[in-house]
């Protein structure tokens, strides 16, 4: 009972907290929440005569980190056209221009001209794919696929010169 007593007297401190990483009233509020249910779901793993304030701000931390990611991914548009046709759209006009349409074929294909090693790791991590998920995709070491990320945009850059401003 002590714990849950301390927990709410932190309310005031973690609203703060929450209406900065937040913004918005309720979201704080529903912040608050998850960081208590958090807190009392794994009172086990706190140890007493420890900063239970940190110990709260910490959770909350992680929490608004993690639903900030998932509500990003839940966002994130899938795209299943062939070369991402809906994804490369511009936004302002309903077509691009052809200067831009001849430009976009070029890179696309000095990408294809790329060694099927290079390419991989580089088109993946255009896609969005983290360093580790394309290391385990193409049992590769994480070095290796930065090196081959950095290596290949090197190489790109340089055969297309010309479409640099």
């Amino acid at each position: 009972m002590e714990f849950s007593n301390k927990l709410i007297s932190l309310h005031d401190h973690l609203f703060y907290f929450a209406y900065t990483l937040t913004n918005d009233k309720e979201e704080a509020k529903d912040l608050i929440q998850d960081t208590y249910l958090k807190a009392l779901t794994h009172r086990d793993k706190f140890e007493d005569q420890t900063n239970l304030k940190a110990w709260t701000f910490t959770i909350m931390k992680n929490t608004f980190i993690n639903n900030y990611r998932r509500n990003k991914k839940a966002n994130t548009i899938v795209d299943n056209s062939e070369d991402l046709y809906y994804l490369n759209i511009p936004k302002k006009s309903d077509f691009g221009s052809p200067e831009s349409e001849i430009s976009t074929k070029e890179i696309k294909a000095g990408i294809s001209r790329l060694e099927k090693d290079q390419r991989m790791p580089f088109e993946m991590h255009a896609a969005g794919y983290k360093y580790k998920e394309i290391a385990e995709n193409l049992n590769l070491s994480i070095g290796t696929v930065k090196s081959r990320i950095f290596f290949t945009r090197k190489k790109l850059m340089e055969s297309l010169k010309e479409f640099q401003s």
